[in-house]
């Protein structure tokens, strides 16, 4: 794209300010500016003005999960069908690691937080440590694709590298790097965080799929033979990933999609639960949740709406392919967004000042037509490190490491 060209798009757009400091840059700079307006999506931007448009959610009924006792009952069974597949090569694991560890007080992507106290253990070797688990007990490698983004592919690639992947082999980890979107004013108007560059934030964890696309991969699963991808989040260092059993139900129910699942420790704990909405598998964030949802009772006297997802899923690749031309719905996320005054210098808000744009890997989820919410004990696998301190944090997934015999 070139000076006139990318005039001509923020034009359309209502994004000319984005070139306010363009003759003071460097060819370099200019030259990757000039990309980077290119490769934006400036459509979205349009969604500003009808947000309350996006909330709407359908009728939300409930979605019953395979519990405990039923996974019990058949675990030698469920297993067996999970080994048989990942033996096969027909699975594939999908760490979605794009962010940063800026709430731990760290400048470094989240993966390479070191959760040890008398030695070092980050939370990169934790997951891999788990998916290790499962190569032996196949005794097959199994392709593990990191999903990076533009504020720390370069750490990621180095640091894992570095550390030799933790003994994982080198020729099954695939890096790809997430998609950006920008991040604007409230009135929809694009910040800039440095005089050549706009303000972009990663465009949400159900951006993965099309991001593998785009970046080549997906051409490597087809060529694998991988019909099943199990997907996770990087922050919770005790779930077990490419777990057989949870591979092997999923296949025996003949479901497009499997969900791990916690029962909630109370009904209005910040998770995301399982259901149905217009009759389709959907997820209700927990600030979603009405009253009357939060309170349903079943015909036992249960709680309806009490199984919380964890990010851990398994999709069948050949209904992600399927759905790669839908467009999946929007979410607009009020953040504190670090911008160029009016004066060329960097402000960092202390107050959300603007909108970042995510897809969902809910709302690829409400895509397909079947899904299977499947219990796992929580203490047991799932230890999430969002905060310092306090619920969902370094010193409570400590806890729990070292509650199931991890030495930290």
């Amino acid at each position: 794209m070139d000076l006139a060209q990318a005039k001509e798009k923020l034009a359309k757009y209502g994004q000319e300010h984005v070139l306010k400091y363009y003759d003071e840059l460097n060819e370099q700079e200019k030259d990757a500016l000039l990309a980077q307006i290119d490769a934006t999506d400036m459509s979205l931007l349009e969604v500003c003005r009808h947000r309350e448009e996006l909330e709407k959610k359908g009728v939300i009924t409930p979605l019953a999960a395979m519990q405990l006792p039923e996974i019990e009952e058949n675990r030698e069974a469920f297993t067996a069908v999970g080994l048989e597949a990942i033996k096969a090569g027909k699975l594939g694991a999908v760490l979605l690691a794009g962010g940063m560890g800026t709430r731990l007080g760290s400048d470094n992507p989240k993966g390479m937080y070191n959760v040890g106290l008398t030695r070092d253990l980050y939370i990169f070797e934790c997951l891999v440590n788990n998916l290790l688990n499962v190569v032996r007990q196949a005794d097959t490698w199994i392709h593990l694709f990191v999903m990076t983004s533009d504020k720390n592919h370069k750490a990621t690639v180095a640091f894992l590298k570095e550390h030799d992947y933790f003994g994982y082999r080198a020729e099954y980890v695939h890096f790809f790097m997430q998609e950006m979107a920008a991040a604007t004013d409230y009135e929809g108007k694009i910040y800039l965080e440095e005089k050549g560059r706009l303000s972009t934030s990663p465009n949400g964890n159900g951006g993965w799929f099309i991001s593998m696309k785009n970046t080549g991969l997906l051409e490597l699963v087809k060529k694998e033979g991988i019909e099943w991808l199990n997907v996770f989040a990087v922050d919770n260092v005790l779930q077990k990933i490419a777990d057989p059993c949870f591979l092997g139900a999923t296949i025996r129910k003949n479901c497009a999609v499997g969900a791990k699942v916690v029962r909630k420790n109370a009904p209005d704990e910040k998770v995301g639960v399982m259901c149905l909405e217009d009759g389709r598998p959907s997820i209700v964030e927990y600030y979603e949740l009405t009253e009357d949802l939060m309170n349903a009772k079943d015909e036992k006297g249960d709680p309806v709406y009490y199984f919380g997802v964890i990010l851990n899923y398994l999709f069948r690749v050949q209904d992600l392919i399927a759905i790669l031309d839908k467009h999946l719905p929007l979410h607009i996320v009020e953040k504190k967004i670090p911008y160029l005054n009016e004066a060329g210098e960097l402000v960092k808000p202390d107050a959300p000042n603007g909108f970042k744009f995510e897809n969902l890997v809910l709302d690829m989820i409400h895509q397909m037509e079947s899904c299977l919410p499947y219990e796992v004990v929580r203490e047991k696998e799932f230890a999430p490190i969002k905060n310092m301190t306090g619920i969902d944090s370094v010193e409570s997934a400590r806890a729990l490491l070292q509650q199931n015999g991890v030495t930290l």
